[in-house]
């Protein structure tokens, strides 16, 4: 086995195992993958899983119809093309989850005594992927404006892009501010987008030396729903970020960053859409 391909294989074989598939199975499938065809002496060579194993991982492999087999002696297995089965695992995946949201929604829901009020509550996101997923679905319910605020760690991703042109195309102002020069032309191609240089402001500031974290991304919708994050090192030193949640124009939290972020705002804009929503 080559070893510079190694980091490759095993990513491949933990990203098997967020699908579904048993640590043995993903290894028998990724060192199918690499072979014409194998019996299963050669992929236990392959994959060291033991030969025990492999028969068991093998036909579960073929019941996913991730594996063909011939009937020889010895019997053979070959992987299905990568792009073929990549495609039947996300299918599978989506209809996993299709299923999920309707089983989910169909559970009847009990009723809280809770008793707070949502709009003086505040709460808490981690995972960058469901930030941004929550970020879009705020920017799509949105009515008469969004403010994105993006700081040095923060990232605007194509599928947020698509989200924020969208909202411009139904009528909403869309504007996006940067610290950095090359995040603002990145949005050249955007035309409905407005830009604005978040330079020598308190969103660059935060990534000042000495500070644990600093400022990602600040999102404000119609000036009542805020998602504002921070993106620090983990134990790991790995980049971590992190986001608080609070909407309502009578909660505390978002009434100071609204107020921080239209202090950013050229004030034609921030009177036109005040005129436009009624909200000041």
């Amino acid at each position: 086995m080559g070893v510079t391909d190694q980091p490759a294989r095993r990513e491949a074989v933990e990203l098997l195992q967020q699908l579904g598939l048993k640590e043995y199975e993903a290894r028998c499938f990724v060192a199918l993958s690499r072979l014409p065809s194998a019996t299963a002496k050669e992929i236990s060579e392959r994959s060291g899983v033991p030969r025990t194993r492999v028969y068991n991982a093998a036909r579960v492999l073929e019941s996913k119809g991730l594996v063909e087999a011939r009937h020889a002696s010895p019997k053979r297995y070959r992987a299905i093309a990568v792009d073929e089965a990549t495609d039947l695992l996300r299918d599978e995946y989506q209809s996993l989850t299709d299923s999920l949201r309707e089983d989910l929604r169909s559970i009847d829901p009990v009723e809280s005594d809770e008793g707070s009020d949502p709009h003086q509550t505040v709460w808490t996101l981690s995972n960058a992927p469901a930030i941004t997923n929550r970020m879009r679905r705020l920017v799509e319910g949105a009515e008469d404006e969004v403010v994105l605020l993006v700081g040095r760690e923060g990232e605007v991703a194509e599928p947020l892009r698509r989200t924020l042109r969208d909202a411009h195309g139904r009528g909403v102002s869309v504007v996006v501010g940067a610290t950095t020069d090359a995040l603002r032309r990145s949005f050249e191609d955007c035309r409905d987008v407005d830009t604005i240089s978040l330079r020598d402001t308190w969103i660059e500031q935060s990534a000042a030396a000495g500070t644990d974290a600093e400022i990602g991304r600040v999102l404000l919708v119609d000036r009542e729903t805020v998602l504002i994050t921070t993106v620090h090192a983990d134990g790991r030193g790995e980049r971590r970020e992190e986001a608080v949640f609070c909407q309502g124009s009578a909660n505390g939290v978002a009434t100071i960053v609204r107020r921080a972020v239209l202090a950013l705002l050229p004030a034609d804009d921030v009177a036109a859409v005040a005129q436009q929503s009624g909200v000041s």
